[in-house]
């Protein structure tokens, strides 16, 4: 009974036949339809966990509208909606612990504006033209010396596509690889603008929980047997949110997986440059073999957001569907802006980029990290991840990441709950993601100092929870 209740209030949803966003309670639905309580909460639980609805906490269930991919966006106060379906709300003027994007005084105007005018000068109006549809030739030439010098890994210039920054390439495989009920697997919790690009081709998604080693290998291996996916989707360095590097172990055992089962994986990277320890990390793809790895990689977190600078590595069965699918997208990304990245990095000034924001970011990581190191007593928890832009935090239990996450914001503190990672409701009241890459030291200070305020007040406050009536 409560699947015809799911799938009737599906129908209508769909159909947007609903005027009101906001679903009956269970008790007057089941009073309604004259049904047991336990029917409808079911029906509920199933449209929740396939993307449906979503339930705030004293407030209600809602319908969930198309979900949005971007990663931080100014929305005014209190939109919920908007900040499940992956764009965050920030407040003006507050405290930025929500955003990733890199702050504007590390960009390196100097440098890149030299590459822009060179390439006015050496091509004119040429470099206005469309360049081929896979990017400019000599970009993706240097590219393929970038993989081989900085990740050991092998691909020639006709192997690379270049991309209008990473979340194209998502919605390029999306669009050659799903098709409408393909299941797709994906580490829970995951990237939210994956899984819309994921969901909007109307694909499956089962998500797989994580350990500190990275995707549940046992829970892996289950769904493969049992769904025969297309693909995973992965981010094995600075996991986003959870910032979780996959252990050596863990990715020869994925990469054996894949191979065993023939699927593909998606390896979504763009912090694995920013490691503050001797530990380089590499990617998955350095030790794929089998050319069972598609690499996507953005530079917008780690150098400028609106340059929308990207790639991504091509299967030799898949190349001609990704082609066409790339076309179909946008024709071509911006030619002059490809002709200019590919100077700046010929010129070398990648590395001296990349060695002024890592000691950059690392003074606010290791503030970061002090400052919650002193908020531990109140019962959070959280790996120290030497690299990325953000923190994960895990609360007891007596605090509602909801609930904190809108008192923060009534002071002026913006942070981002767990709930909008997750593709279930399962553990997803108990994290926040706290990231340092948009505020100085005196924010991040001030910061702490809100949360640490808000924590020590509920701490003393009498609880009103309550047991559930059974």
């Amino acid at each position: 009974m409560y699947i015809q209740l799911y799938e009737a209030i599906r129908d209508v949803i769909e159909d947007d036949n609903i005027q009101s966003e906001k679903l009956p309670s269970i008790r007057s639905l089941s009073k309604q339809l004259g049904v047991n309580n336990v029917t409808v909460v079911n029906a509920y639980k199933l449209l929740e966990q396939e993307n449906y609805i979503y339930t705030v906490k004293g407030s209600g269930t809602f319908i969930k509208r198309p979900s949005f991919s971007q990663d931080s966006y100014l929305v005014e106060e209190g939109d919920m909606e908007l900040m499940l379906s992956g764009i965050y709300p920030l407040l003006k003027n507050s405290i930025d612990f929500a955003s990733v994007s890199p702050t504007a005084e590390l960009f390196p105007i100097e440098e890149f504006k030299k590459s822009l005018i060179e390439v006015l000068d050496r091509d004119g109006g040429q470099a206005f033209l469309y360049p081929e549809i896979t990017g400019f030739g000599p970009l993706r030439e240097s590219i393929s010396e970038f993989l081989l010098e900085h990740y050991s890994i092998s691909a020639t210039k006709d192997q690379i596509l270049i991309t209008s920054g990473g979340q194209q390439g998502l919605d390029i495989i999306s669009k050659t690889l799903i098709q409408p009920g393909d299941v797709i697997l994906v580490e829970n919790p995951t990237y939210p603008g994956a899984f819309a690009a994921f969901q909007s081709r109307g694909a499956k998604i089962i998500g797989i929980p994580m350990d500190e080693d990275g995707i549940d290998l046992d829970g892996l291996k289950s769904y493969v047997k049992r769904y025969r996916p297309k693909f995973i989707y992965l981010m094995p360095n600075f996991h986003s949110p959870t910032t979780i590097c996959y252990s050596e172990t863990r990715k020869k055992d994925v990469l054996r997986l894949a191979r065993e089962y023939g699927f593909y994986i998606i390896e979504d990277d763009f912090l694995t440059d920013l490691s503050f320890s001797d530990d380089n990390k590499l990617p998955l793809k350095t030790m794929d073999k089998f050319d069972q790895v598609i690499f996507i990689k953005s530079f917008s977190k780690i150098f400028m957001p609106g340059v929308r600078i990207g790639f991504m590595t091509l299967p030799k069965a898949l190349m001609k569907d990704i082609i066409k699918a790339k076309h179909t997208t946008d024709i071509s990304s911006s030619g002059y802006l490809q002709r200019a990245f590919d100077l700046y990095l010929r010129k070398g000034f990648w590395r001296d980029h990349i060695e002024n924001i890592t000691a950059f970011y690392r003074d606010r990581y290791q503030l970061m990290i002090s400052g919650l190191a002193k908020l531990k007593h109140f019962g959070i928890s959280y790996l120290e991840p030497v690299g990325g832009l953000s923190i994960w935090v895990s609360l007891p239990k007596e605090f509602d990441a909801i609930e904190l996450y809108e008192e923060c914001g009534k002071r002026g503190l913006a942070i981002v709950p767990g709930k909008v990672f997750f593709t279930d409701s399962s553990d997803s009241e108990k994290f926040i993601r706290l990231s340092f890459s948009a505020v100085g030291e005196k924010e991040i200070n001030k910061g702490l100092g809100i949360l640490e305020d808000i924590l020590s007040k509920s701490e003393n406050e009498p609880s009103e929870k309550y047991m559930p009536f059974l």
